[in-house]
């Protein structure tokens, strides 16, 4: 069954969400991101997705503070991602009791150190790719490069990497619906486990997301305007109704 994994988005220290990735365009949502966690933790939720946005700016792990009391403190699984580049920012998560640590653009710049912490880590080690018209993009999606989002991710399988978040940066936040046809392509990768992101905005998507057998979804925006229920979107899985 797709697993749901609410987003906790972390800016200056608290819970937000961008319009389009766009930092100009943030709205707060909560002062303590922990607040906003624990929200969807009592209305069922198993996982948690959070993001260090001025970490994955910055290039380097900025709110850690507001990422481990989530990690240890939200009674989820919790899969991190924002800034992290090295090893050791690897550890700091897995060591507080991350379920899985996301590489964006360390695993677009260093191929090498993808290939070796995928090795090391496994199934902890996850590449979230966030494309902007089929093209891959990072460093918390200000820079878009020349690279094929479906081709990379075809040589991320072949290091042995499963897990794999795809955003179509388009979508994010604008709540008009995820890019169904990517997540159609994507599937004919064997071997990955996708997580589908951005735009996911009804219960009929999220149960069409499930019955092409996608791994997970990223429930972002629509969540904290209430147009869905975490709640309501997990009874809907289960009953395979909306």
């Amino acid at each position: 069954m797709l697993k749901l994994f609410p987003a906790v988005d972390v800016l200056g220290g608290k819970a937000v969400r961008l319009y389009q990735g766009d930092y100009n365009k943030e709205t707060v949502y909560a002062n303590r991101p922990l607040d906003a966690a624990k929200r969807f933790f009592d209305e069922g939720g198993e996982f948690l997705h959070a993001v260090d946005l001025d970490g994955a700016k910055a290039g380097k792990i900025v709110n850690d503070k507001e990422i481990i009391e989530m990690i240890r403190f939200s009674g989820m699984k919790t899969e991190v991602g924002g800034g992290i580049r090295t090893e050791d920012d690897i550890k700091k998560y897995l060591d507080a009791g991350a379920f899985r640590v996301i590489l964006g653009t360390a695993a677009l710049e260093n191929i090498d150190f993808l290939s070796k912490m995928a090795q090391k880590y496994n199934e902890k080690i996850c590449v979230g790719v966030d494309a902007k018209n089929s093209f891959v993009a990072t460093r918390g999606w200000l820079d878009v490069s020349n690279v094929d989002a479906f081709e990379f991710l075809k040589a991320v399988r072949d290091l042995g990497v499963k897990g794999v978040i795809y955003t179509d940066i388009s979508k994010d936040g604008a709540m008009q619906g995820t890019n169904m046809e990517a997540y159609k392509r994507l599937k004919t990768i064997e071997g990955l486990n996708i997580v589908a992101s951005g735009g996911i905005s009804s219960y009929d998507e999220i149960l069409k997301l499930n019955e092409m057998g996608v791994y997970g979804a990223i429930l972002g925006k629509a969540l904290y305007t209430g147009a869905l229920s975490l709640k309501k979107a997990l009874s809907a899985l289960t009953e395979g109704v909306c």
